[in-house]
């Protein structure tokens, strides 16, 4: 409060200012008061000291009152400065001497004056003590100096002249001036501190706002009782798109929603924020869609209440900032979190819910819900001949023909791959399930346009109801899989439901399935052979390695039985393998020109390591591949036919021998013939079938079949000849080679080894 402490802080410096700048604004009375004291002791003391003495001491206090000025003049407009150490010593110098100026007079001049005169002189003193604690109380360090030095120049100047009492009532008197002086400047220090404070919030709080209403998208509003806006900042127009006269006295919730009155709030935020505004109660952060020239903003607001001195409502104020860029982006992941972004159709999360929901109302209702599985026919080969990016445009029309046949009733849904679905909600007729079906199966089916390309793929469908045919969801989307699994199999395009006795099927597939896992390594698998003749010598030059499983729990297996399920679950890989292997062993006990062929399935060929596979099993067993032959369909065209084309190559590039399996049975088998170089062609059973009944188109299937092979240098192979009607019609027709049971049923290895040991065969 003196000034002798601070610490030499910014703050220390602020605070002195404050108090020193007021010497400055009473310098001029100070002056006045100390000109008057000098001219009455110079007129009234002079005669009895000499002019002499008293020029000399005015001279002084001429002096000291000068110095003082000097260093308060500059202590003026303390917000554009601070009071450095050197000031407040200056300052404190310069009343320290003029006290002792008038200190000087006390003791000087008291002695040779009359008595009045002294008392005279003393009140004199007590004026100017009471002028500098009243006229710049904020400088008590100046006041206190002054008075001490002169208070105690007086008491001195009593006692000497034998008056205890003066003495005293001096003593009294500057203790009464220090203690109102100290007392004063710390009121003002206070008073200087709460106004500087207050301003200092002020300028900050202004300097926030100014900037919080400047950035680009944050606004000031302001209403009254009435919800009319008043005072709103220029941003918060400017993003109405609006002046600040247009919004100036206009209901907010119009403003807001685009309309000229309030109306009703038909929207969630603006009805929340109408109930706040009534309520007259706090609100953070709450979204509004906000209509601002015909386009939809999102926008945050947060406000308060305002009140009067006499807690009168005034109404509220708050600040707003568009966040549509920050909610159009959450809208955009929620809807990516539920949709699938090829097709817009609900994605499995969403269609797991839709089902969820479903389930949960059947229950309740005892109203059924139903699921449709759907999956695309021949989508794969469409992919491996045009390419994925044509696939997915595909599957985005695929999306849209569901969307068309959906109803406010059901939920259409992409799950992976070409794998759809439709979830019925609730479902009032069960008949209308099988029209659905044949409806997507018929929408489906339609050609297709991608790009130039004209498209046309096929759908089965698999249906189950809820909750009969499964109470959870993964029982009832297992169900309405395993429909869709009897649809695919009994020949595609078809529309499956879900029974009991599919239930049975799917058990006994499961088990088959776990089974046929663990039958390689239980060694369960072996091979037959049928052989392969001569049709003019009728010596056998082939054996065909048939696949058998003998199963402890299921019993003896053919291909026909297990081969599709161990193509689906990936095991025809291994278990292809392993027939290479064991044929190629076998056949090397066998006399050297007979042969062995061993069919091999779509996955098994168009595999990466087959090629490997089949020089391993050459390797082991010491076969010449002159003397194995590899027999595949015309499948492996369809799905991947530069694949089979590179696989085909190199088969007979080692010097295998590679037959065309199931001839005829496919559209397109003469285009394959012409493509790809064939040892032989095996024509199908049908057609050898057809033949012997007469049919004339058959017949000339095979004619034909044979003319080519014969100008392709193949060998038309005769399959499934088993009456002696269809080995005559076979013979005729020009097959050179025949198989089937006219010449044997097939035979284990321990048969096959007696055969040629007993010399009831020879080799061509």
């Amino acid at each position: 409060m003196l000034g002798l402490t601070g610490r030499g802080t910014e703050e220390w410096a602020r605070l002195r200012g404050y108090q020193y700048a007021q010497l400055a604004l009473v310098s001029r009375a100070r002056l006045l008061a100390q000109a008057l004291a000098a001219l009455v002791v110079v007129t009234r003391f002079a005669p009895f000291v000499g002019y002499g003495v008293m020029a000399g001491w005015l001279g002084a206090l001429c002096g000291s009152l000068s110095y003082s000025a000097l260093g308060e003049r500059p202590l003026g407009q303390p917000d554009r400065r601070r009071l450095t150490r050197e000031e407040f010593r200056r300052q404190a110098l310069g009343t320290a001497v003029n006290a002792m100026v008038w200190a000087l007079a006390v003791l000087s001049f008291a002695g040779r004056v009359p008595v009045h005169l002294r008392f005279e002189l003393w009140t004199m003193l007590t004026m100017l003590m009471t002028v500098s604690a009243v006229i710049v109380p904020t400088v008590p360090l100046a006041t206190l100096v002054f008075s001490l030095i002169v208070g105690g120049a007086c008491l001195v100047e009593f006692l000497l002249l034998g008056q205890p009492g003066m003495a005293g009532v001096v003593a009294l008197f500057v203790g009464c001036i220090v203690l109102g002086c100290l007392e004063a400047s710390r009121h003002f220090l206070l008073s200087r501190l709460a106004v500087a404070g207050m301003a200092e919030k002020s300028e900050v709080v202004s300097l926030l706002l100014g900037e919080f209403d400047e950035a680009e998208a944050d606004w000031l509003w302001q209403t009254d009782s009435r919800r009319r806006v008043r005072g709103a900042s220029a941003r918060f127009a400017e993003a109405l798109g609006l002046t600040l006269v247009q919004v100036e006295g206009e209901n907010l919730l119009a403003l807001l929603s685009g309309r000229q009155g309030e109306g009703r709030a038909d929207d969630a935020g603006l009805l929340a924020l109408a109930q706040h505004l009534k309520a007259g109660e706090n609100f953070a952060k709450l979204l509004v869609r906000v209509q601002v020239g015909g386009q939809l903003r999102y926008w945050s607001l947060s406000g308060a209440p305002r009140y009067d001195e006499a807690g009168a409502f005034l109404g509220f104020r708050g600040v707003a900032s568009d966040v549509t860029e920050q909610q159009v982006s959450k809208e955009k992941i929620a809807w990516l979190a539920r949709y699938d972004t090829l097709t817009g159709l609900a994605n499995r999360m969403m269609v797991t819910d839709a089902l969820d929901e479903a389930l949960v109302r059947a229950r309740l209702t005892g109203q059924p819900c139903a699921l449709l599985m759907i999956d695309l026919d021949r989508f794969k080969a469409v992919n491996d001949t045009l390419g994925h990016p044509v696939g997915d445009r595909l599957l985005a029309q695929v999306g849209e023909r569901l969307k068309v046949l959906a109803t406010a009733n059901m939920v259409c849904g992409r799950l992976g791959g070409d794998e759809f679905c439709v979830v019925v909600r609730h479902v009032e007729d069960r008949a209308m399930i099988p029209h659905l079906a044949q409806a997507i199966i018929s929408d489906l089916t339609q050609p297709y346009r991608v790009d130039s390309h004209e498209i046309v793929i096929g759908a089965s469908v698999g249906s189950a109801f809820g909750p009969e045919d499964g109470a959870s969801i993964e029982d009832l989307m297992r169900n309405a899989d395993f429909a869709l699994y009897r649809a695919k199999r009994g020949g595609r395009g078809m529309h499956s439901a879900y029974d009991e006795a599919l239930q049975a099927e799917a058990e006994a597939r499961a088990r088959m399935e776990c089974a046929l896992q663990q039958a390689l390594d239980k060694g369960e698998f072996a091979l037959d052979y049928q052989p392969v003749v001569d049709a003019h010598s009728e010596r056998v030059v082939c054996l065909e390695a048939l696949l058998r499983w003998h199963s402890p729990e299921l019993g003896l297996l053919g291909p026909d039985q297990f081969l599709t399920l161990a193509d689906e679950t990936c095991l025809s890989l291994p278990v292809g393998a392993w027939v290479l292997r064991e044929a190629c062993g076998q056949a090397m006990g066998w006399p050297g020109k007979v042969r062995v062929s061993v069919n091999v399935s779509e996955r098994q060929a168009l595999d990466p390591a087959f090629v490997d596979h089949v020089v391993t099993a050459l390797a082991v067993s010491g076969l010449a591949p002159q003397r194995l032959e590899i027999e595949v369909t015309e499948a492996i065209f369809l799905r991947d036919p530069d694949v089979a084309r590179a696989m085909l190559e190199r088969l007979t590039g080692l010097g295998c021998g590679v037959t065309l399996d199931d001839f005829g049975v496919g559209h397109a088998s003469i285009r394959f013939l012409c493509e790809a170089r064939f040892g032989a062609i095996k024509l199908d059973r049908a057609l050898m079938k057809g033949a012997a009944a007469g049919n004339a188109e058959s017949i000339a299937m095979i004619r034909a079949v044979v003319a080519l092979a014969d100008s392709l240098e193949m060998i038309a192979i005769a399959k499934g000849v088993e009456t002696a009607s269809e080995l005559e019609t076979a013979y005729a027709l020009g097959c050179r080679r025949l198989q089937g049971r006219a010449y044997g049923e097939p035979m284990a290895q321990e048969a096959v080894a007696a055969l040629f040991a007993g010399g009831a065969a020879q080799t061509a």
